[in-house]
């Protein structure tokens, strides 16, 4: 979900011959599972890629925050209240996590900022659907959290250190935001008719987009070859999706509520489910800007950003007259 149509350097992954003395020492290094560190050499393509994936992933995890914080407010219990909002906070903190290895790698927040707020860089695509009803985050937490730790997990191996030791952390607390999820299904999938209905109907609108979380397939994923030769990614697109379906259909199944796949079957030879497709057409839609909620979500993140402005003026001030200050007072004793 981090590395939907985030592009590498564009090109095959090149052969040791090929490399200069640089890119096959560095590949070594990557091959024998070291990790790169932020004042190590690396290539300009590994760099780039490393700022689009960490840059989408920490606006998915601030942009996340729209569509459960809508129910925050609503929420049936004083209990569930206190969750949702310690799960907000949370993903606040992921996001921070990640603006900050990202900014390892010579890039501002600001920079990044920007480019999600023009439209130039992407967030996943799951955030630009509607959250109609309080069983969305159920939904939300046990399917979107789940694909989330599905792709967060193998990233604990990432081959940049800073990306590495962050996702440590959060997929420590990602593991509670779906149990979080989970338990909310499971509460209305046990009661009253009404939101057993609800239940299903939440489940029926998320499990395509969440099986969209994961990129488009393999044979569609032009640039993952070079992002996993760096180890940027660990497992491809369709390995994760594949994954995230044979874990989650038992769940399913122990909930009492049905998969929206009349074609979805276990194969007993290889163990695994057969499952249909997500539509890739809404998905590029979707990345495009014409999802239900692509509008609304930019513009509530470029209202917070101009709201925020003089908080930023302000800080930047009261840094500015410190270190003013603190010249002044070396300058002193140097006198």
């Amino acid at each position: 979900m981090y590395a939907q149509m985030v592009s590498s350097t564009g090109k095959v992954v090149k052969s040791y011959e090929d490399m200069s003395p640089d890119e096959r020492a560095f590949q070594a290094r990557i091959d024998a599972g070291e990790k790169i560190e932020p004042k190590d050499w690396m290539p300009e393509g590994y760099r780039k890629t490393l700022i689009r994936q960490m840059g989408q992933h920490a606006h998915s995890e601030i942009v996340g925050q729209l569509p459960e914080g809508n129910w925050i407010t609503r929420a049936p219990t004083l209990e569930r209240k206190a969750i949702l909002l310690a799960k907000v906070q949370d993903e606040a903190g992921h996001g921070l996590y990640l603006y900050c290895g990202a900014e390892t790698l010579g890039v501002t927040r600001d920079d990044l900022t920007r480019d999600l707020l023009s439209g130039k860089m992407k967030y996943s695509s799951i955030f630009n659907y509607p959250t109609l009803t309080w069983a969305d985050m159920g939904a939300v937490g046990w399917l979107v959290d789940g694909a989330a730790i599905m792709n967060q997990v193998p990233l604990q191996r990432t081959s940049y250190g800073p990306y590495s030791r962050a996702m440590i952390r959060i997929c420590k607390e990602e593991s509670f935001h779906q149990r979080q999820g989970f338990d909310i299904m499971m509460k209305m999938a046990y009661g009253l008719p009404a939101q057993r209905k609800m239940a299903q109907d939440a489940l029926n609108r998320t499990w395509y987009p969440a099986l969209m979380m994961f990129g488009p397939s393999d044979a569609d994923s032009v640039h993952s070859a070079q992002s996993m030769a760096w180890k940027i990614k660990i497992n491809t697109n369709d390995e994760l999706r594949q994954k995230f379906v044979d874990q989650t259909v038992p769940q399913a199944e122990y909930l009492g509520l049905s998969i929206p796949d009349e074609h979805l079957k276990r194969d007993p030879e290889t163990g695994h489910y057969n499952f249909t497709q997500p539509d890739w057409d809404e998905f590029f839609d979707v990345l495009s800007g014409n999802g239900p909620c692509n509008v609304e979500r930019l513009n509530a993140r470029n209202k917070a950003w101009d709201d925020g402005e003089w908080v930023r003026d302000g800080l930047m001030a009261h840094a500015e007259k410190k270190r003013t200050a603190k010249c002044a007072a070396e300058s002193g004793r140097q006198s």
